[in-house]
C-alpha cells in the first residue's frame, strides 16, 4: 500500500498451484476466469529443495522450478492488462536465476519497462551449515533429539522458512511478480494482505487471520471440492474444478470462494477438511510471522460457493525459525507384478517367498525389505478383507521395495525381479514397464535456528 493511499475494501488472491506438478491450466483460469489482484503459486515441498538442490550442482542456471517460466510468458500479457501480480516460491534454491528466465520471457513478449520482478533469497543456509553448528546452534532434529553433526556429511539441502515479510517489501519496492525460495506456505498468501492494508508486525489477530486465508489456499483446489471426502460424488465438475479465491478485509474477515461457472464446491465441510490439514495442535499453530489459534475460526456459508471465515486470534511468533534438511539416506528400488485369478492372492504371496529366499541365497542384506499386496487390504490392512474375501480377488499387485546404504546389493534386487515372470507362479503380468531403477533416498531433518541467524534478502530485477 502507498503511503497515504487508502487501503482497498477488499484484495482478491488467487491459489493457482498446489505443489509443483499441479494442474497447468489452473493458473491461467484464475487470470482470465474473472477478477482478482493475485496470484498466488506454491511450488516446493520438503523433498522438492534437494531436488533443486541437486539440479543446480549440475547447471548453476538451474535449481528452480522450471514449469513456472512458460506458465509466466503465457500469462504476462493478461497479468500486465489486468494489472495482476504473483507471488510464487517458484525460485527454489536459486530465484536470481529464476528472475532472469521470467525476465527474458518478458523481453521475448515486448513487455520491456511493464514488469518489475521481486527476488527473495536468504533462506539457503546449506552453505552456513558448519559455520552455525561452530557458534553452538545444533540443528536438533525435532523428531529424533540427534544433533545434526550426525548427518553433517550426508547433507544435501538446508533451507530455513522465511515468513511474509520479505515478500511484503517486495511488494513496497513495486514488485509486479514476488520469487522466493523457501517461503512458508501461507506467507505467499499473508504478504499481500499486509500490503494492502498495512497490518503491522504486532497485529497478531491480523496476521493469525492471514495465515488462516493461506492454509486454507495453499493446496489449491483441495479446498474446493479436490481429494474431498464428504458427499465426494456430489461434487460436480471436477474436470472443470475451480480453484480457490480469497476475499480478504482490513479488519482480518476473509471468504473463500471461486470463479462462477468453474466446477467443484466450495463449503464448510471442505474448507474444514483443509484447515486440519497437516495441523499439530489446533491452538499453536506456529509460523515465523505469529501463532494462529485454529480453535476461534469460525466457519459460515456466504451464499453459493462461498465460505465466510472470522473470530480468528494470533499470539506473538517465536524468535525461532525452522529449517527443512534433506540428507542422503542410501539407495532403494521398487518392483511390481501382478498376479490373476484363481488364486491371486495366494500366487502374489508364493512370489514374494520366492523372490525373498532368492535374495537371501545371494547374500544381499538390506536395510529395509517391504511387501504390499496391493487389492488385498494393503491400505487397510486387516480391517478391509476376510480370508474368504482374499480367495475371490481377481487380480492382486505384488509390490516389494528394498532400501540399502549398498547400492550394488538395490541394483542386483532390481534384476531379480523379471525371473519370477517365468520361473514363478502363474498368471502373471504388469511388467511392461520394464526393470525398476535404483534411486537416491533423500530423508527429511526438520530443525530450529534463531532467527537472528537468517538475513533474508530483497533485490528488484526490472524488465
Amino acid at each position: 500500500m502507498s503511503k497515504g493511499s487508502p487501503a482497498p475494501p477488499t484484495v482478491r488472491i488467487a491459489a493457482g498451484q498446489g505443489f509443483w506438478g499441479d494442474w497447468l491450466e489452473a493458473p491461467y483460469r484464475q487470470v482470465t476466469g474473472g477478477p482478482i489482484d493475485y496470484l498466488m503459486l506454491d511450488y516446493l515441498a520438503e523433498v522438492t529443495m534437494s531436488i533443486l538442490q541437486k539440479q543446480k550442482s549440475r547447471d548453476p542456471t538451474l535449481g528452480y522450478a522450471k514449469d513456472f517460466v512458460p506458465l509466466m510468458e503465457r500469462i504476462l500479457p493478461t497479468l500486465v492488462e489486468r494489472h495482476i501480480k504473483v507471488i510464487a516460491n517458484a525460485g527454489g534454491v536459486n530465484p536470481p536465476a529464476c528472475a532472469e528466465a521470467v525476465a527474458a520471457a518478458a523481453r521475448r513478449l515486448r513487455l520491456d519497462g511493464k514488469v518489475r520482478i521481486g527476488v527473495v533469497t536468504g533462506d539457503d543456509l546449506l552453505g552456513r551449515l558448519d559455520g552455525l553448528v561452530a557458534r553452538g546452534h545444533e540443528l536438533t532434529n525435532l523428531d529424533t533429539g540427534r544433533p545434526l553433526r550426525d548427518v553433517r556429511d550426508r547433507v544435501r539441502s538446508a533451507n530455513a522458512y522465511l515468513g511474509a515479510w520479505p515478500v511484503v517489501e517486495a511488494l513496497r519496492q513495486g514488485a509486479d511478480i514476488v520469487i522466493t525460495g523457501r517461503v512458508t506456505d501461507t506467507g505467499l498468501t499473508l504478504a499481500p494482505m499486509i500490503h494492502a492494508f498495512g497490518w503491522k508486525r504486532d497485529d497478531w489477530d491480523l496476521l493469525a487471520a492471514g495465515t488462516v486465508a493461506g492454509h486454507t489456499i495453499e493446496c489449491g483446489a483441495q479446498c474446493s471440492g479436490g481429494n474431498c471426502l464428504v458427499d465426494w460424488e456430489r461434487i460436480p465438475d471436477l474436470a472443470n474444478v475451480g480453484y480457490p479465491i480469497v476475499e480478504a478485509h482490513a479488519d482480518g474477515t476473509f471468504d473463500i470462494t471461486k470463479h462462477p461457472g468453474t466446477g467443484g464446491r466450495i463449503s464448510v465441510a471442505g474448507v474444514t477438511e483443509q484447515l486440519v490439514y497437516e495441523m499439530g495442535n489446533p491452538a499453536e499453530y506456529i509460523t515465523p510471522d505469529c501463532i494462529a489459534d485454529f480453535t476461534t475460526i469460525r466457519l459460515a456459508p456466504a451464499g453459493k460457493d462461498r465460505v465466510r471465515v472470522s473470530g480468528v486470534r494470533g499470539k506473538p511468533a517465536t524468535d525461532k525459525l525452522k529449517v527443512s534438511i534433506a540428507y542422503f539416506y542410501g539407495y532403494k528400488a521398487v518392483g511390481t507384478l501382478v498376479y490373476a485369478w484363481p488364486d491371486a492372492y495366494k500366487k502374489a504371496k508364493a512370489a514374494d517367498g520366492v523372490l525373498r529366499q532368492r535374495l537371501t541365497a545371494l547374500g544381499l542384506e538390506f536395510e529395509a525389505i517391504l511387501t504390499e499386496f496391493v487389492g488385498a487390504g494393503a491400505t487397510h490392512g486387516v480391517l478391509a478383507l476376510e480370508t474368504a474375501d482374499l480367495d475371490a480377488l481377481p487380480e492382486v499387485q505384488l509390490r516389494i521395495g528394498v532400501r540399502s546404504f549398498d547400492a550394488a546389493a538395490v541394483e542386483r534386487f532390481t534384476r531379480e525381479i523379471a525371473p519370477l515372470i517365468l520361473n514363478g507362479p502363474p498368471s502373471v503380468t504388469g511388467f511392461a514397464g520394464g526393470r525398476p531403477k535404483p534411486e537416491e533416498i533423500v530423508a527429511y531433518w526438520p530443525a530450529l535456528v534463531d532467527k537472528r541467524m537468517v538475513e533474508p534478502c530483497v533485490e528488484i530485477v526490472e524488465v
